[in-house]
């Protein structure tokens, strides 16, 4: 696999998003979590047009994979995945300060990519090396980067701003966006979007019954995030994050 080269446009998009970031400064005192929605009108727009897109498309594609695909096969493409990101973990890791952290991921995604034949069966955990999930949307908030306002991003749904310059921070490292045939990248993409959905179908009843569903979507997604941030203990007195972390964790 022949590595993408990294575009000037992709760097100044990361640059610029954590400009903006740091830009977010004056609202400091907001704190991780807490919803910040100034855009929820075009938000709701987006949104709609992501649901119906998920109902008539990505939704029954989702469907069909799951009932044509046994579990252990699904099991094993999730496990594939997992280890797939695994090198944007270690280098948030590294980034984050958690060394000792690092060099077990490390010794982890070494052991699943080698013996668990490329990461379809998770070897490691038979050895005691936890899976952990960091990226470049904790590591700023490491950082101090303000968490900055919530956009609902057509098709790739909700995102903060941080998560947002995130991601794309994300992509410089993650193996998925690497591939330099834009075929093959784009088929894997693909699969992996249906594959993520036939996991969140579970959700659908629960979601469905949400009187609003576009309140319900973004406080899970908050509350998830900040689970993420502080490593499943956010801070003492948030009490209804402590009240619903179980609930919002898989969100």
């Amino acid at each position: 696999m022949k590595p993408r080269p990294i575009t000037n446009c992709t760097r100044v998009g990361v640059l610029i998003g954590v400009i903006i970031c740091s830009g977010c400064a004056n609202n400091a005192a907001r704190q991780d979590g807490d919803v910040w929605d100034p855009f929820e009108p075009i938000n709701r727009v987006s949104f709609k047009i992501n649901d119906l897109g998920d109902k008539y498309v990505l939704r029954p594609i989702a469907k069909g994979y799951e009932t044509v695909t046994p579990r252990p096969i699904r099991t094993g493409v999730n496990n594939f995945f997992d280890n797939l990101s695994y090198p944007v973990t270690i280098t948030n890791d590294i980034l984050q300060g958690k060394f000792t952290q690092g060099v077990a991921d490390a010794a982890r995604f070494v052991a699943n990519s080698i013996f668990g034949l490329g990461g379809f069966f998770d070897i490691a955990q038979y050895a005691g090396l936890e899976e952990h999930n960091e990226d470049f949307g904790q590591t700023f908030g490491v950082w101090g980067i303000p968490e900055g306002p919530y956009f609902v991003v057509p098709v790739f749904g909700p995102r903060t701003m941080r998560h947002g310059v995130g991601n794309l921070a994300d992509s410089l490292v993650h193996p998925q966006t690497q591939f330099n045939d834009s075929s093959i990248r784009t088929k894997v993409n693909l699969f992996y979007f249906v594959h993520r959905r036939s996991t969140l179908l579970a959700f659908d009843d629960e979601l469905n019954r949400a009187f609003d569903k576009y309140v319900f979507i973004r406080d899970s997604y908050l509350q998830n995030r900040r689970y993420l941030r502080y490593d499943g203990e956010p801070p003492e007195g948030d009490l209804f994050f402590e009240e619903n972390d179980e609930e919002f964790e898989d969100f």
